[in-house]
């Protein structure tokens, strides 16, 4: 009689079982007890691999970080506009992909080097446009930063595609603040159609970056 074979116990089986069960039960629900249940295992044994769930987390935002940078589509001949405008989108779709995915990537420390290569890529490319490398640190930083706060609001209202959570309701927030109109109409803006909300921010952050530094 044949038993089935499990593969082996990893930093990386661990992160991707983390990611798969985040999305049913958010972050808060996410302990190393649940994430040892669904790999059973006994919750010690993940231990060997990482020393708390910060840990964890740092681990799933590397993986987070390696998937989005995969599907990037970067290219040599892209200008800084075009790669700061891939990248904030790549990230954004990345993080949209898992439940409270921007809150687990938020402050969590990317593991090994990996992702240096494509930082230094970046970073080439913007100090060949004309930044300095503090302004191409800056400029990287606003447009990452923006998406990670935009996708952080747009999860407090949808946790996943096609979830709305209660109370963001657009036409009965019209009703509750109907004293106040452009309050009330600001909300279709605020809550709904969080594509273009992302895209004009967006450029706004483009448009600010060119402005501060006068490059084009």
């Amino acid at each position: 009689m044949s038993t089935e074979r499990r593969p082996p116990l990893d930093r990386t089986r661990v992160a991707e079982t983390a990611l798969r069960l985040l999305n049913e039960v958010g972050l808060d629900g996410l302990t190393l007890r649940a994430i040892a249940r669904e790999l059973e295992v006994k919750a010690p044994a993940l231990y060997w691999h990482f020393e708390d769930k910060q840990a964890l987390l740092d681990e799933m935002a590397t993986l987070m970080h390696r998937r989005m940078v995969a599907g990037l589509g970067l290219d040599a001949d892209d200008t800084w506009q075009e790669r700061l405008l891939k990248t904030s989108r790549g990230l954004r779709s990345a993080l949209l992909g898992y439940r409270d995915g921007a809150k687990v990537y938020s402050g969590s420390r990317l593991t090994g080097t990996d992702h240096a290569a494509g930082l230094e890529d970046t970073l080439r490319l913007l100090t060949a446009a004309g930044f300095t490398l503090d302004q191409a640190v800056a400029a990287g930083r606003a447009a990452t930063l923006y998406t990670l706060g935009f996708v952080t609001e747009e999860q407090g209202v949808r946790p996943l595609p096609g979830e709305r959570r209660e109370g963001y309701g657009i036409e009965e927030r019209a009703r509750r603040m109907a004293d106040h109109p452009l309050a009330a109409a600001a909300g279709r803006l605020l809550f709904d159609d969080f594509d273009q909300q992302f895209e004009e921010g967006l450029a706004l952050v483009i448009a600010g970056i060119e402005a501060r530094y006068g490059i084009r």
